[in-house]
């Protein structure tokens, strides 16, 4: 059994949620951080899902700030993490370890 830990996603949100990472085949995946940083001068909202259930649905972000969100949770083989933002300003970093 091989355990990675690794960046999942990192880079800009698209303005309508689209597909951030797929976990890989015989593979599993506890997904352990995500944070939402909003590089704007102006606040803007983020959605983010965990194979199609909702986690953070049209979620307000200031300007200027970071949202931290630490969590444990387990992705099945070909389970997605989706998400988007109401602006290019907002990048996603998701953290996790791939187990298989």
């Amino acid at each position: 059994m091989a355990t990675l830990s690794k960046a999942l996603f990192r880079g800009a949100a698209a303005t309508s949620s689209t597909t951030l990472y797929t976990v890989p085949a015989l593979t599993t995946t506890v997904v352990t951080n995500i944070v939402v940083t909003n590089t704007a001068a102006t606040a803007a909202t983020f959605t983010i899902a965990l194979a199609g259930t909702a986690l953070a649905t049209t979620q307000a972000l200031a300007a200027n700030s970071s949202a931290y969100i630490d969590l444990k949770q387990v992705l099945a083989a070909a389970n997605t993490i989706t998400g988007g933002a109401s602006a290019i300003t907002v990048s996603f970093h998701f953290s996790g370890v791939e187990v298989s």
